[in-house]
């Protein structure tokens, strides 16, 4: 195949000018033009790179229809969807931007020499956080701008010094094209070489495979399917200097519903519950795909309530045919599974289309069968109904790592939610408070992570400031001259605002 073109996420049909495919000579050809490119650009001031970041998001904007109209079309999702991720992808570069100017994410730290020091002297240290080289990601197909081309991935390694090349998403090919083109002028306005950002495309995995084999490629940002972020994983730990994959891959999202909250509000939880789950197709990493709850007739009426929306959700687009089939496959499992009981189903629509379906197990069936906890990429949910807290307690207990976890509580839960939140901490990279897991704010406080299968890296995030950290890592610099330190450690630096950790004290240059 030398060509493949765009498909209309709700017909299944090809439109549009087909595209390229391209192979391992445009992938190595990428990674060479990101390697040439890598001093020069790690070498750039904050300032300048900061506005190299905010170009890039005037540039999107320019776009204007064309971007939305595309991004529509390939990913079936609605134009106020695609408008808000637009805004939302503008204002993760804005931030990083900012972020690039405060200068904290250098950490510069000083630790004077003390040649009278006993028993031994102490040698003048200090320390900067550098960036890694030249950084492969990979668009995601549920945001086709802010987790892809453009999005938080690129943005944060672009906001460390480092050149990103991206494989655009097949599913959505002329979007990727539009916004890599935005960011080739602003890196063409800025002045800066043509390899601080490469795109390469095509439908196979092994175009993929290829950019993370290159041995100019230091770090991969990920967003995907847990089979498709361990193959990624185990590429890049089998090469001859193994690099990190940061994969955000599988997560079902638990929802606690605490007792006092279910006897005051089960009925009108259930509602609430089936909006979130519903969300976009179901088509999140944050959605509820799961819900744990001690049962009662609280927790009957949530299920009645519950059960009700999805048999009148309407049915929605899937992204692609391949996630609608998938889908397909998962729920029909877990509906002949016979520790799992089929609560409702919605209209599952034509074949691009997917209903919601609710399901529910017991504490004990669930914690006998690790399948029931695999992920089922869509609007479909399993209540497990507890018998008492410490089955409630076992099963948070023997879950996989997750992205989120929510507690649905009143004030006089929060004695039990006290109890659970040590269980949850270990389990979740973000853990909410009446409220849903869909939707994840960009900002400082942000994770958007979880322990493994939930990404790869526990420690890291990949949404909000702290994103910038995976491509950065500490240089230290023992008794160096003054004349040949970087210029922000050196003693009379000016660092416009930048802190350093002096002797332990921290000061603001």
């Amino acid at each position: 195949m030398t060509e493949f073109r765009s498909v209309a996420a709700a017909t299944g049909e090809p439109f549009g000018e087909p595209f390229q495919v391209d192979g391992p000579a445009e992938v190595a050809a990428a990674c060479a033009a990101a390697e040439a490119a890598f001093d020069v650009y790690r070498a750039t001031s904050r300032e300048d790179r900061a506005r190299f970041l905010e170009r890039i998001a005037a540039e999107i904007l320019a776009l204007g229809d064309s971007l939305v109209e595309a991004a529509v079309a390939e990913s079936g999702l609605p134009r106020g969807r695609i408008e808000n991720e637009r805004g939302r992808t503008i204002g993760q570069l804005q931030m990083f931007a900012d972020v690039v100017r405060k200068g904290l994410w250098q950490q510069l730290r000083i630790d004077p020499a003390l040649p009278e020091r006993q028993p031994l002297p102490r040698p003048d240290l200090r320390l900067r956080m550098i960036p890694l080289g030249p950084v492969a990601v990979f668009g995601a197909s549920n945001f086709p701008l802010a987790f892809s081309t453009a999005g938080g991935d690129t943005a944060s390694a672009l906001a460390a010094g480092c050149p990103v090349v991206v494989k655009g998403h097949p599913a959505h090919p002329q979007t990727g094209a539009l916004v890599a083109g935005a960011i080739a002028r602003a890196v063409e306005a800025s002045g800066l070489p043509a390899g601080v950002f490469g795109h390469v495309a095509g439908p196979s995995n092994e175009l993929g495979a290829a950019l993370v084999q290159d041995p100019r490629i230091t770090a991969v940002g990920f967003t995907g399917s847990r089979g498709g972020g361990l193959a990624l994983v185990k590429l890049a730990q089998a090469r001859e200097v193994p690099i990190p994959v940061y994969a955000e891959m599988s997560s079902i999202n638990p929802v606690l519903l605490l007792p006092e909250a279910l006897k005051a509000r089960g009925e009108a939880l259930g509602k609430a519950f089936v909006g979130s789950l519903t969300m976009g197709a179901g088509q999140f990493c944050t959605n509820p795909g799961l819900v744990i709850a001690i049962a009662g007739e609280g927790l009957d009426a949530f299920v009645a309530a519950a059960s009700g929306a999805v048999a009148e959700a309407a049915p929605q687009t899937m992204l692609t045919t391949g996630i609608r089939a998938a889908f397909g496959s998962g729920t029909g499992a877990l509906a002949g599974h016979a520790a799992v009981e089929t609560l409702a189903q919605g209209d599952a629509g034509n074949t691009t289309c997917g209903g919601a379906v609710l399901f529910q197990t017991t504490g004990a069936q669930f914690l006998a069968d690790k399948a029931l906890q695999h992920e089922v990429f869509g609007a479909s949910s399993i209540v497990v109904r507890c018998q008492d807290e410490a089955e409630l307690a076992a099963v948070v207990a023997g879950l996989e790592g997750q992205l989120t976890a929510t507690l649905q509580m009143d004030g006089a839960d929060e004695p039990l939610a006290g109890r659970l939140l040590p269980l949850l901490e270990r389990k979740a990279g973000r853990i909410l408070a009446n409220g849903w897991p869909t939707g994840v704010e960009v900002c400082h406080a942000m994770v958007h992570g979880g322990p493994f299968p939930a990404t790869s890296d526990a420690r890291t995030t990949s949404v909000g400031s702290l994103a910038i950290d995976r491509f950065l890592r500490p240089v230290s610099y023992q008794n160096l001259a003054q004349a040949i330190l970087p210029a922000e450690l050196r003693d009379d630096a000016k660092t416009d605002g930048a802190p350093r950790l002096i002797d332990g004290a921290l000061t603001l240059g």
